[in-house]
């Protein structure tokens, strides 16, 4: 029995498991290197070198 895909919800393909299809599978790893998955914290920001 397959889950579903977190992007589009179409069942999973087990040479892309979790997802569908490659293409879905770039969707995601786009988010995680745009920085979309975030884990909410109450710290503030570290500043960069720059603003310093």
């Amino acid at each position: 029995m397959s889950g579903k895909c977190p992007q589009c919800g179409k069942p999973a393909v087990e040479a892309y498991k979790p997802f569908c299809s490659k293409r879905c599978a770039d969707v995601d790893l786009a988010r995680w290197l745009r920085e979309d998955y975030r884990i909410p914290t109450t710290e503030p920001p570290v500043p960069d070198d720059d603003e310093a």
